[in-house]
This record gives C-alpha cells, sequence and structure tokens, in this order.
C-alpha cells in the first residue's frame, strides 16, 4: 500500500494533457477520494498503473516528471517533518529509510558507500508482471529533489540510473536532472558523492527534530484524527511564514471551509491548534535557552519579535520579554 500523497498533482497533470483524471482513476480500480485525501492508504501495484495508463493515453512518457516538478517536500507527510530538521543530508536518508514504510510500503530504498561515492538504489516491491516505468521515474525524482534541499537549487548527481529503456525524447529528463541520466540500467536510483552525504542541514532545528519525533512516534499517518495531520502540517509550515488555513488546505487536498469544518467536529479550530503548536515549541525553545527571542519569534512564525510579544501577552498575560527576564532573576 502507498499513501496517495503519491498521487498528488496527478489530477492537475492530466487536465493538461486532456485527460479526464477521475475517469482514470474509477477505471484503475482507485476510490476518488484518493484525489482529495493524501493520507488514504491505495494499492501500489493499482497506483503504478494508473501512472502508465494517464502517460499512454496522453502520449506523454514524462508523465511522472511533470508531477515530480510540482512536489512540495510536505507531501512526504510526517516523513516531511523528520527530513527537514535532520542535521545532515546522511541523517535525512536515514531517516527516510527507517520511516518510508509509513508513505510507502511498497518501496524499498538502499544506501550504499563505494569508494568515495554513495548509490541510492530504489525498488518498488509491486507483484504482477509488467512495467512501472512512470513509478520508477516518479520515486527517483521525489528523491532528487529532497537532496536538492539539502545541496542546492544547482546541485546534480553523478549519474541517474533507470532500467527501462530510454524514451524517444529524453529533454524533460535532463531538464529536471541535468545531464548525466542514463537508461538501460540494472536498477533505479541515484548516485552522488560520498561527500555530499555529510553536507550540513543550516535550517536543521534540533528542538524541532525532538518535536517531531514524538509526533511521528504517536501512530502512522492513517490512524491520526484530522486534527493531528492539520498539527502535522502547522510544525512543518510556521518556521517559513506559510501557516495559514488556506496553506493548510492545499497540503490536504481540500478547501479552507471543509479544513474549518472538519476541525470544529472535533472541537477545535485551526487558530487554537497554531496557538498550541506555538505554546509547545516556546516551551522547548526556553529549556534549551540558547536561542534570542528575534530567532524563535521566526521559528514560530511570526514576523517581527513584536508580534511574539503582543501574540504571548494574550496568551499569559505577560510579554515574553517579560517572562524571560523573570526566569533569568530566579535562576540567578
Amino acid at each position: 500500500m502507498v499513501r496517495a500523497a503519491a498521487l498528488t498533482d496527478f489530477a492537475e497533470v492530466a487536465r493538461d494533457c486532456g485527460l479526464d483524471a477521475r475517469a482514470l482513476v474509477v477505471e484503475a480500480g482507485l476510490p476518488l477520494r484518493c484525489l482529495e485525501d493524501p493520507d488514504l492508504k491505495v494499492s501500489a501495484r493499482a497506483a503504478s498503473l494508473l501512472l502508465e495508463r494517464a502517460a499512454e493515453r496522453a502520449g506523454q512518457p514524462a508523465f511522472a516528471l511533470r508531477m515530480v516538478e510540482r512536489r512540495r517536500l510536505s507531501n512526504f507527510g510526517p516523513l516531511a517533518l523528520l527530513v527537514r530538521d535532520a542535521p545532515t543530508l546522511r541523517a535525512a536518508l536515514e531517516a527516510i529509510v527507517r520511516h518510508l514504510h509509513l508513505h510507502n510500503e511498497a518501496l524499498s530504498l538502499q544506501i550504499e558507500e563505494v569508494d568515495r561515492l554513495v548509490v541510492l538504489r530504489e525498488q518498488l516491491l509491486v507483484g504482477g508482471m509488467g512495467s512501472f516505468r512512470q513509478a520508477d521515474e516518479l520515486v527517483v525524482g521525489v528523491t532528487f529533489r529532497v537532496l536538492r534541499l539539502f545541496l542546492g537549487a544547482h546541485w546534480e548527481p553523478r549519474l541517474v540510473c533507470f532500467s527501462h529503456p530510454a524514451p524517444a525524447d529524453t529533454a524533460a529528463h535532463r531538464r529536471l536532472f541535468g545531464s548525466a541520466v542514463e537508461f538501460g540500467h540494472d536498477f533505479a536510483g541515484l548516485v552522488c558523492s560520498a561527500a555530499n552525504l555529510d553536507a550540513e542541514n543550516p535550517g536543521a532545528d534540533p528542538v524541532m527534530a525532538r518535536y517531531v519525533r514524538q509526533l511521528v512516534a504517536e501512530g502512522p499517518p492513517h490512524a491520526k484524527r484530522f486534527d493531528e495531520r492539520v498539527r502535522e502540517l502547522v510544525v512543518l509550515l510556521l518556521p517559513r511564514g506559510h501557516c495559514r488555513v488556506d496553506v493548510v488546505a492545499q497540503h490536504l487536498g481540500m478547501d479552507r471551509r471543509t479544513v474549518c469544518r472538519r476541525l470544529a467536529d472535533q472541537g477545535t479550530s485551526f487558530s487554537a491548534l497554531v496557538d498550541q503548536v506555538r505554546a509547545d515549541l516556546l516551551e522547548r525553545y526556553r529549556d534549551e535557552g540558547r536561542r534570542p527571542l528575534a530567532e524563535v519569534s521566526g521559528l514560530l512564525g511570526f514576523a517581527a519579535p513584536s508580534a511574539l510579544s503582543r501574540w504571548h501577552r494574550r496568551r499569559y498575560g505577560i510579554s515574553a520579554r517579560e517572562r524571560e527576564s523573570r526566569s533569568q532573576a530566579l535562576a540567578s
């Protein structure tokens, strides 16, 4: 099984290619809800066949790569939270290997170090006969996008390998991956320098990382309540300054009114969830005690320290700076 997030942007790419995405989904034997609920678990084989059929009907051998070009880290669900705050690329990849089953039970990722090179081998464990070149290109492309988060927008791997034959036109592959793309290998994956694995993540936040590990430990995504799924996205989006209900709704594949209604059904609201996450994280940053309030305010999604202070006064009755001064006085 695989999270329906693997099909993120399928409907948009299908529409651009003149296809009826909903009809294709039904034809593949998948529930229509897979286009709206990213945490829905669906058959990996059926999803792979859907991609193959769409590429064939559209006459677009690079159909899956067009989906990759639109991907965000948040499509990984809880895995995105672990990757974002990993201290190094090596730690991020190890987290993916360890928790990949949360996102895709049908995918195996192996990391092999040979001399000064690293080989990332990806194997789809999909039963039955048939070629799944679209699914192969999708998983390799998504891994490539993760590597670029750490290594920069202009980084290129030593080699991008696919086991299937080359299509007639490889322009889309070279536009995404660069010039080092080869077909007909015995595996699908990426080859890069071993030194790349130790690339530090300048945005890594150890406090957030510990908070995220707690979230992931609470259970697999399909068992989570809706408010817990929203909370995961709040944690992901806060430091980027994009934590708005409409952005969260977009990540969940629904409109903002549906998000608000479903949260209300659970006795909460989007603003209440954001406030609680901010309060939890603020306590952790205060315990760590190494970051100035100006930096913490940004990590909590505030535009300026003054906004953090106003929020803090509303919630606790005093400003954040006053509270910090009292704590320092008690400590001395």
